[in-house]
């Protein structure tokens, strides 16, 4: 039983969604101007955790062929056959839809369709296409993991502001530098 639970985490890569999260409490943070109230920032933030657990879950569906030929991932719970397609499938639908409408329900609607396009554009957009179409998917793909700043702060101010899109830019540039680091330090396996 806790190594399914395990597995069902590993799906929904926590150190990057808790990454998702600071720089989305600092999109909160920074646009209040006020004290934000604790129901607020719960929602917000179980609404962002769940929508981008579900958006991790859909990438390790995508990936799971990719996955079992590079020793850094072969060892996931698609690959090694722990979990199947479809209960992952199942996972990410239910943690999708818990965060939309906790989003909706209990922060604003700009906010929850902003993730919800946030999303889409990791999982089938970055993950379907441009992993496969193009040398540059991570300059492309890498709005939606800048967009978390800007998702708290629509989640407080319920408004795109300038400064929320600054924050953006600035995680958005940050990105495939990042990125091109670790796939330089692991170039024979992202080759394969």
């Amino acid at each position: 039983m806790m190594n399914e639970f395990r597995d069902y985490l590993i799906l929904c890569k926590p150190r990057v969604v808790l990454l998702m999260l600071l720089t989305s409490w600092t999109g909160m943070y920074l646009g209040a101007t006020y004290s934000i109230p604790w129901w607020l920032w719960i929602n917000a933030t179980l609404g962002i955790a769940f929508m981008s657990g579900s958006a991790a879950t859909l990438n390790h569906i995508i990936d799971h062929r990719i996955d079992a030929l590079m020793d850094r991932t072969k060892n996931r719970p698609l690959p090694t056959g722990k979990l199947t397609l479809k209960s992952a499938f199942i996972f990410s639908a239910l943690q999708g839809l818990t965060g939309f409408l906790i989003l909706f329900l209990g922060v604003n609607t700009l906010t929850a369709i902003l993730t919800l396009l946030a999303a889409i554009g990791y999982s089938a957009v970055y993950s379907l296409y441009l992993k496969r179409a193009t040398s540059q998917n991570i300059v492309i793909g890498g709005l939606s993991g800048a967009m978390p700043p800007l998702l708290g702060w629509t989640a407080v101010t319920g408004t795109l502001d300038a400064e929320a899109w600054l924050l953006v830019l600035i995680i958005f540039t940050w990105t495939p530098a990042h990125f091109w680091a670790l796939c330089l330090h692991r170039y024979h396996e992202s080759k394969k």
